[in-house]
């Protein structure tokens, strides 16, 4: 078994566990599947974790307390080689959503009774049979939204329970041709040269035809909530492309935690990946002027010599944390009094 099928074992062992296991059994179950030196970070507010025992405590606990009968529905598991690691620095990354029962509060987000989805992308490094480092990131303002509590004015895209790819094939438990994995890094590589040239160039747009050079016509853009899902290359850019460029300013660069694919499918996420300027008007927003990072997860399907479907999630509350607005206490705030 060649390392990328090892460490795919490890983690599903990982999933397997964590998804039997009780609050009384989580700590020493996640325990049980990381090094000594394991490293856990995530979106906000749970940001960067100093062991296995605190990320239990900080997030682990807390979400298996609220959404009972927690299951773990994976649409994409892919394995690779670090493009910015060491040689033989193996990630593997799950993707999809957590769903459960919403019977109690999580984050001060009150609960509803009913089945609640929470998008999650978590990365995982692999040493040996054991994990070495965890980025963990949710949709937590899509959790908001099925509770009623949306802190942020209404989005130009759509937030749904996004599918996972359109073939059904995103869980390559089995090995994939080495050789799909390179065409995929190259169209993704591509892609993000074009979009690092835009912004090195001051450009607060971009021209449809630069798209069109590593995107499908019917590329879909899944988007967090807040901003949400877009259809097509022309609404991707009126949805989301072309607000994000034109009312956000100072857009840099800053680069990549882990970058990999396999087969026809790749991901990457930074800490942060870049840092812009809001101008106003960005997610229904005044601008602040405020310099912010953003913590972004990236995850794509190839077709052919083209990205085709684009699932994302942005540590929003994060980025507006930096901006002065703290989308939990608002939650707080929009909840009505207790009796």
């Amino acid at each position: 078994m060649d390392s990328l099928q090892r460490a795919k074992r490890t983690v599903q062992a990982y999933n397997a566990a964590m998804e039997s296991a009780t609050p009384d059994t989580l700590r020493d179950t996640l325990l049980s599947h990381t090094t000594d030196s394991y490293r856990w970070r995530g979106s906000y507010t749970f940001r960067e974790q100093a062991d296995a025992a605190a990320a239990s405590a900080a997030f682990w606990l807390p979400l298996a307390s609220s959404l009972a009968h927690l299951q773990r529905r994976e649409d994409i598991f892919i394995a690779g080689e670090n493009v910015y690691g060491e040689p033989g620095e193996i990630w593997v990354m799950s993707m999809g959503h957590f769903m459960g029962l919403f019977d109690a509060p999580f984050l001060g987000i009150p609960p509803t009774g009913r089945m609640a989805t929470l998008r999650y992308a978590e990365f995982s490094r692999v040493e040996g049979d054991r994990i070495a480092e965890t980025g963990l990131f949710i949709d937590l303002i899509g959790l908001m939204e099925q509770a009623g509590v949306n802190p942020l004015p209404p989005a130009t895209g759509v937030h749904f329970t996004y599918p996972g790819p359109r073939g059904h094939d995103g869980l390559c438990v089995e090995p994939q041709d080495p050789a799909e994995a390179d065409k995929t890094l190259a169209v993704l590589e591509r892609m993000v040269e074009d979009l690092r040239a835009l912004n090195e160039s001051g450009s607060m747009g971009c021209p449809p035809e630069v798209l069109a050079q590593s995107w499908t016509d019917d590329m879909i853009w899944y988007g967090p909530a807040g901003i949400g899902a877009s259809y097509t290359i022309e609404r991707y850019q009126q949805q989301h492309q072309l607000p994000f460029r034109s009312q956000l300013g100072d857009k840099k660069f800053e680069g990549h935690v882990c970058r990999f694919a396999e087969g026809k499918f790749a991901c990457f996420f930074g800490w942060p990946n870049l840092s812009n300027t809001p101008l106003g008007g960005w997610l229904g927003l005044p601008g602040g002027r405020v310099n912010a990072s953003m913590q972004v997860v990236d995850v794509y399907r190839r077709e052919g010599d083209k990205l085709a479907e684009n699932w994302v999630i942005i540590d929003l509350p994060w980025w507006l944390e930096q901006q002065g607005l703290d989308v939990l206490a608002r939650n707080r705030a929009l909840q009505p009094p207790s009796s």
